[in-house]
């Protein structure tokens, strides 16, 4: 049975949602499912923006016979090659005989990658700036290399002033029912999981991400339809703001990040107290993680929105507790910048990890380290309580409250 949604009058949403995921791209969780965009444009000339992950073929060749209701496709845009949206390019070229691609030249090298049609001889190539009439419809291309991949570009309708933006504004989460923005309380139930999805997809990318942004600064934008995710009408202002903020690796408030492992528990009795103190000196909205329970998506996605990280963890093999290790990769990775940085550590005999810790984050642009001096010995001593209400002190003065 088919399920499709018009969003104008010649634009169908066409997409599909697989709650059976748990791991996107094997790598993060996602506990509502994912949704994979696609969208039908039916004018003069027929275009199909984009395919879907290949696990939703059945429901997606459904809505796409559908929605074109025997008519042919004449276009297919390909504005980003991931498999999760142009798996099912190759069938849908062989049904669709006359249809011409429309995309990037990086993306025929990739189309050749994946598939073995013969793409060379149904390809149209765009570059910046290219439209493409469809009757009524005028589309204008606009290159956005590594947001998330290099290929990828995104697509703006003249007419209906809608922003097709490949993987730029999506979100973790499957579509239940309500397809946009306004039609939930988007920024409770949606924006944590739209950053979450940001950092780690396209964290690390900032300065490409600036660059398109400025690119759509310049369109009058109405509507958002990206290829994961809820189509965004009433919230563009803000997302675009959040955007901006994530992208220069500017934090979203001044709060509190705490990242710890503890073996024991000691380490753990030490944040705990350090978070209480902070709190009572009136920082709000404080994030505490033990980054051994807690995926790292979870955890990067915090580090953007705060201003404040502490790292806290103990001494293993003479270096970094393993699954801190792995949190500090993730930060390395995804670029993070501008932060200020407490490293708390730990050792029963032989602490040796802060001075790697503060070696990985002094990497980072922007990186400040505002005390180091904490460590603890198994378990924090009453003679310690003082040097740690230094710490509160430190953290509240650099701008923290």
């Amino acid at each position: 049975m088919h399920n499709t949604r018009k969003i104008t009058e010649d634009i169908t949403y066409i997409g599909v949602s697989d709650r059976r995921l748990s791991l996107f791209e094997s790598a993060y969780p996602v506990k509502d499912g994912m949704a994979y965009n696609s969208y039908l444009l039916k004018d003069e000339k027929n275009v199909l923006f984009d395919t879907v992950d290949k696990v939703c073929a059945e429901q997606f060749y459904e809505n796409l016979n559908y929605a074109l209701d025997g008519q042919e496709l004449d276009y297919i845009i390909v504005q980003h090659m991931e498999p999760d949206h142009c798996a099912l390019l190759e069938e849908v070229v062989k049904t669709h005989k006359n249809a011409k691609i429309i995309c990037t030249q990086k993306t025929v090298t990739m189309i050749k990658q994946f598939f073995n049609f013969d793409i060379d001889s149904i390809v149209h190539v765009v570059k910046e700036g290219d439209t493409l009439k469809t009757g009524k419809h005028e589309l204008k291309f606009i290159m956005a290399p590594m947001v998330h991949w290099p290929e990828v570009m995104v697509t703006y309708d003249t007419k209906d002033k809608v922003l097709f933006s490949a993987d730029a504004f999506g979100s973790f989460g499957a579509i239940n029912g309500n397809l946009y923005d306004a039609q939930v309380n988007w920024r409770r139930d949606c924006l944590d999981e739209a950053r979450r999805y940001y950092t780690n997809i396209v964290g690390k990318y900032g300065i490409q991400v600036q660059m398109l942004l400025k690119k759509a600064s310049a369109l009058d934008i109405k509507m958002i339809c990206p290829l994961h995710g809820l189509i965004i009408r009433e919230n563009i202002g803000l997302f675009v703001e959040k955007y901006d903020k994530w992208s220069s690796y500017t934090p979203e408030e001044n709060s509190l990040l705490i990242a710890y492992s503890s073996v024991y528990g000691g380490t753990e009795s030490a944040v705990n107290l350090l978070a209480s103190k902070l709190a009572d000196k009136g920082v709000k909205n404080i994030k505490i993680f033990d980054v051994s329970m807690t995926h790292p998506s979870f955890v990067l996605s915090e580090a953007f929105r705060c201003s404040h990280i502490v790292i806290a963890t103990t001494t293993y093999n003479a270096g970094i507790f393993e699954s801190m290790e792995t949190f500090l990769h993730t930060l390395s990775a995804h670029n993070l910048q501008n932060r200020k940085y407490v490293i708390i550590q730990n050792g029963t005999w032989a602490p040796a990890c802060g001075g790697q810790i503060k070696e990985i984050l002094e990497k980072l642009k922007g990186t400040e380290i505002l005390d180091d001096s904490i460590c603890i010995r198994s378990t924090l001593k009453e003679d310690q309580i003082a040097d740690l209400d230094n710490v509160v002190n430190t953290m509240v003065k650099s701008g923290l409250v």
